[in-house]
């Protein structure tokens, strides 16, 4: 079977429902004692709440699921000990930067995150602020994350209308293309001005993507798939 799945879609139907996970009760001890541990290697990480996803289903260029409230400390826990629940997927979304020359703009995660080191397009796992009249907004997520940490607004890019769902393992990031009308290296130093301004940035870098001689090991295997299909079609804005 392939490592990846790509649906694209132009509406998401995204429920916040309550629901205990039965990983998260079951080990909630381990899981406490696993964050107490990671915490003490980087001091900065707080338990907060978040939101996680499950029964996914794609019909009709839709993207339906069920998301459900749960802490940080047992996301952390389910991905390091490699997924072992597959009741629940780690569903949210992503802002795909892309200058006017084609140039795709990812930042490296700072050394106090969780993601440090590794190369990404702005996101944040979506959490209670997300949620508007029981729905998962995660257009507003993904326009909340890029400003945070790039400082562009929604009229500094125009957004795609669709996005493309990239399923791995028990990941799903929703891409949603937004197309800047700067050049890379103009947008990059954009952003890097942005982030000396900051007391703590999240991000520590900016890296252009330009062709896929550009993706590097430090991307996760969903920003990989997708760069390659654009890539590949040759997509432009």
């Amino acid at each position: 079977m392939p490592d990846v799945i790509i649906h694209r879609v132009t509406a998401l139907d995204l429920k916040v429902e309550p629901w205990d996970w039965p990983f998260a009760q079951a080990r909630r001890d381990d899981i406490a004692a696993h964050f107490a541990e990671r915490q003490r290697e980087k001091p900065g990480l707080w338990n907060g709440r978040i939101l996680l996803g499950r029964d996914a289903r794609f019909e009709n260029g839709q993207f339906s699921a069920s998301y459900f409230e749960t802490d940080f400390a047992s996301l952390l826990a389910w991905r390091d000990w490699g997924f072992p629940d597959r009741t629940a997927f780690n569903g949210f979304g992503m802002g795909a930067l892309r200058a006017a020359d084609g140039a795709f703009v990812l930042g490296e995660m700072g050394a106090h995150t969780a993601n440090a080191g590794r190369l990404y397009f702005p996101a944040g796992t979506p959490d209670l602020a997300d949620v508007d009249g029981g729905t998962l907004d995660l257009a507003a997520n993904v326009a909340r994350e890029v400003e945070e940490e790039t400082g562009l607004r929604p009229a500094d890019y125009r957004a795609s209308p669709h996005w493309d769902c990239v399923m791995t393992g028990a990941t799903i990031a929703m891409m949603r293309v937004l197309d800047a009308p700067e050049t890379g290296d103009v947008l990059q130093r954009r952003i890097e001005a942005n982030l000396a301004a900051q007391h703590e940035p999240e991000l520590s870098a900016i890296q252009l993507v330009r062709s896929r001689d550009d993706l590097t090991a430090a991307m996760p295997r969903f920003v990989t798939a997708f760069l390659e299909t654009q890539f590949d079609a040759g997509e432009t804005s």
